[in-house]
């Protein structure tokens, strides 16, 4: 952390988490105290932030990683092991191969999990837990690099370390400094940018992305199809001079809420909507006469076959309609409905 960052925030903990300089004027409450929380933890993160530059460790530890042939083995103790196995998580999913191998089994036999080429990633706050201090020299002599996430960078585990990365903090966000708070979180974000670095090297796309998360509505928003959905859904059309009961008849039996007005080419004229039937009723007293193509919407809103739902999602709620007409090269191929991404778990 940069000294004017430091001196910044000094008093700041002092005042806000020890309440030694100040006098506290109003009972602290659940609520102040969640506040606080946040607050301080957002500022730490401020800190972080600005304490990575290019003088730092962080972009060769990124560089390393992208350049090895092995995986990431992120390790620690306590909740520095909790948050190692959610950046091991995170690792995983936007494409670099990584485990979790907890520090203290690694020193009773589960080192055995750490092969050649593989860069080793240790969280520590203090640097200076017992069953780090003995894991750190073994990394090394298996010619592993070891990087080194801590507050400390004087350390042990610090001064073991090829790289260290350091989370600049001070204070826990705990009255009494004890719970780890402020350190864990600042150890999810360097996690985090560490990924998000490693994404960006290697192009990472949304398409990548889908191949690691198949399942679930987020998936879902990365691959699924609109004809996937509109495979499963009758194809409802009617010729524009279909009567008034054969448009209902179409529009009930197929289920869809609408059906499409098609020229005897399959020609593309318009759609109907039990909307559309409605607002007839409202404005017409005679209605035996009136045909399909007196009733119609010209230009329905369309979706191509190949586009993702999710794209047929947004044009449904942005038009706040009901139902897309899937055409392929302009012909009519089926029909989507909103209830179709519901059930999917898109909405």
């Amino acid at each position: 952390m940069k000294k004017a960052t430091q001196a910044a925030l000094k008093p700041y903990f002092c005042a806000q988490i020890l309440n030694k300089d100040v006098e506290n004027t109003e009972p602290d409450t659940p609520l102040a105290a969640a506040q606080r929380t946040i607050r301080i933890e957002a500022e730490a993160l401020h800190a972080l932030a600005d304490s990575l530059d290019d003088t730092t460790d962080f972009l060769a530890c990124v560089e390393t990683i992208h350049r090895s042939t092995g995986r990431v083995v992120l390790t620690g103790i306590g909740k520095s092991a909790i948050v190692a196995q959610k950046i091991a998580a995170t690792l995983n999913s936007t494409g670099q191969p990584a485990l979790f191998m907890h520090a203290a089994d690694a020193i009773h036999g589960d080192l055995g999990m750490v092969q050649p080429g593989d860069v080793v990633v240790c969280l520590s706050k203090s640097g200076e837990t017992a069953e780090v201090k003995v894991l750190a020299p073994l990394v090394k002599n298996f010619g592993n690099c070891l990087i080194a996430m801590t507050a400390n960078r004087e350390s042990t585990l610090a001064r073991q370390a090829n790289f260290v990365l350091w989370t600049p903090v001070e204070q826990e966000a705990d009255p009494n400094n004890l719970a780890p708070t402020v350190s864990t979180t600042a150890q999810m974000a360097l996690g985090d940018a560490l990924a998000m670095s490693l994404l960006l090297l290697r192009g990472f796309s949304s398409a990548d992305f889908a191949k690691f998360h198949p399942g679930g509505a987020l998936g879902k928003q990365l691959y699924l199809r609109v004809h996937e959905l509109c495979a499963l859904n009758e194809r409802p059309a009617v010729s524009p001079e279909a009567t008034l009961r054969e448009v209902i008849l179409e529009i009930s039996s197929k289920r869809l809420g609408a059906t499409a007005v098609l020229d005897p080419s399959g020609r593309l004229l318009g759609i109907v909507t039990d909307g559309d039937l409605r607002r007839m009723l409202q404005k017409n007293t005679d209605i035996s006469s009136l045909t399909a193509g007196q009733i119609m919407s010209p230009a329905p809103k369309s979706i191509a076959p190949d586009a993702l739902a999710v794209h047929a999602l947004a044009l449904l709620r942005g038009h706040s309609i009901s139902q897309l007409l899937v055409l392929d090269g302009g012909r009519y191929v089926g029909m989507v409905h909103l209830h179709d991404l519901v059930r999917e778990g898109l909405v």
